[in-house]
């Protein structure tokens, strides 16, 4: 059987529980994840040998396998992961800051239908990437696909072909990031983010009806800007509201919250990001 070869650049992954170096064949070509685009993905942060918001991410995980009507097997569940997480982390020494992806699919062999494959990979994350963006982000459109609200739309998904357009858009354009349309014209997400808008000392962002991913730092951040007393609304966001709004940043669970500085034309304070940056 032909194999699809994922080259990493750390020493080890981990295939379904056991640790095989980098360079070593990984997924074959019956795997529904690399033929079609049929499975999930994680990007975690760990920290001092801990996953910052492992409940959310675990619960997106599983509600999104049971969308996808993928059959969990007996002991799959995430207090395994966590111990094959951090044993990875360990084991590619990066257990103080680092980059996680856990990426799950189903697997077609010979007589094992629709079984259950999982691929972890970590490396060591820049502090860097997680600290104050100082100079703030430049963001644009991405005019060449639009994103279905369907039951799908909320998944983090390994159909990923219009966000992996977008941030090469952006990078073609010089920008940091690119914003990614619905079908009805309204924003949904960045291409590696959600999008939060501020007006009047009102918080906004996209509902998850408008289909953007279900971030579990949105959610987090949601969450906790309630608790701190913030207006906080979820609902649709057009592209007239960016160029009317006084702030607006980024989320995802890599590099926290990101000050976007200019929109086309307009440029945007950060007082208050900052102030949320700081709280959180």
């Amino acid at each position: 059987m032909a194999f699809f070869i994922y080259i990493h650049p750390v020493n080890n992954i981990s295939l379904n529980g056991v640790i095989i170096p980098a360079s070593e064949p990984a997924l074959t070509a019956s795997n529904r994840s690399f033929r079609y685009g049929e499975g999930l993905f994680e990007t975690m942060r760990v920290k001092e040998g801990s996953i910052l918001l492992a409940a959310y991410h675990f619960d997106r995980l599983f509600s999104g396998l049971a969308t996808l009507k993928i059959e969990i097997p007996p002991g799959f569940n995430d207090s395994k992961l966590q111990q094959e997480i951090l044993h990875l982390c360990t084991r590619n020494e990066c257990t103080r800051l680092a980059r996680v992806r856990l990426s799950v699919s189903r697997e077609e062999e010979p007589g094992k239908p629709g079984s259950l494959q999982w691929l972890i990979e970590a490396s060591p994350l820049e502090k860097t990437m997680t600290e104050w963006n100082e100079k703030g982000l430049r963001i644009d459109i991405y005019p060449l696909a639009r994103k279905s609200c369907d039951a799908f739309a909320n998944l983090k998904s390994t159909s990923y072909l219009p966000y992996a357009m977008a941030a090469a858009y952006a990078k073609d354009h010089q920008w940091d990031d690119c914003l990614v349309l619905n079908n009805h014209e309204a924003i949904a997400d960045s291409s590696i983010a959600n999008v939060f808008i501020i007006k009047n000392g009102e918080i906004r962002t996209p509902a998850i009806s408008e289909g953007c991913i279900q971030g579990v730092m949105r959610r987090f951040v949601l969450e906790q800007l309630e608790i701190l007393g913030y207006r906080v609304k979820t609902g649709r966001i057009g592209i007239n509201d960016l160029e009317e709004a006084d702030e607006v940043f980024l989320t995802n669970a890599i590099r926290g919250i990101r000050w976007v500085r200019q929109f086309r034309d307009k440029k945007y304070s950060n007082g208050t990001t900052l102030k949320i940056y700081r709280s959180l």
